[in-house]
């Protein structure tokens, strides 16, 4: 194997440390996290989750989910969610997917790490859920950090709507989250 192939892999990881999570700017929260810190949050929730839910999961799946979620905005950059509703319906996800796909390239973790980001994307397994549920209070934790921090209040928008998670667990520490913040 090529080890310049890996490098060049790797490097799309560590591209992660300098790409910004955008819908906090645009929100004016100053110095906001990238998208790798965010990647790390979401990678501690899930493995925090894995061992509270009481549905059997393989963690190294869960893991390696939470690792990957965002690996193609190294590409496509972190654009905020109000963006993608005036894109047509599932071009986020084909543009991730085709990023991904670039990525990946040859390596012989293509097919594994591929099957990993699809599995994620079709919500179906219990892992899969769990990381959707990690990457949203991820963010809401994180919400709550910036408000308090800053007293920014431009973030009402995020507890305009209450979130329903796939696992009581999410849902209860969310609940305390609104709790908190006292929404």
């Amino acid at each position: 194997m090529n080890n310049h192939e890996y490098l060049t892999f790797l490097l799309h990881g560590n591209q992660l440390k300098r790409t910004a999570r955008t819908g906090w700017g645009q929100r004016g929260v100053p110095a906001a996290e990238n998208v790798a810190a965010h990647s790390f949050g979401v990678i501690f929730v899930a493995l925090a989750l894995a061992e509270w839910v009481e549905t059997p999961l393989d963690r190294y799946k869960v893991l390696a989910m939470a690792a990957l979620h965002d690996l193609p905005e190294s590409v496509t950059t972190d654009i905020p969610t109000p963006a993608w509703r005036y894109l047509p319906p599932g071009i986020k996800t084909e543009a991730e997917r085709g990023a991904m796909h670039h990525i990946l390239g040859e390596l012989p973790l293509a097919g594994p790490f591929m099957a990993l980001w699809e599995e994620l994307h079709e919500q179906v397994t219990p892992e899969a859920r769990l990381v959707d549920d990690a990457d949203k209070l991820e963010m809401f934790i994180q919400a709550v950090m910036y408000e308090e921090q800053t007293g920014n209040r431009q973030l009402a928008e995020f507890w305009s709507r209450p979130h329903t998670f796939h696992f009581s667990q999410a849902q209860a520490l969310y609940e305390v989250l609104r709790e908190r913040r006292g929404s």
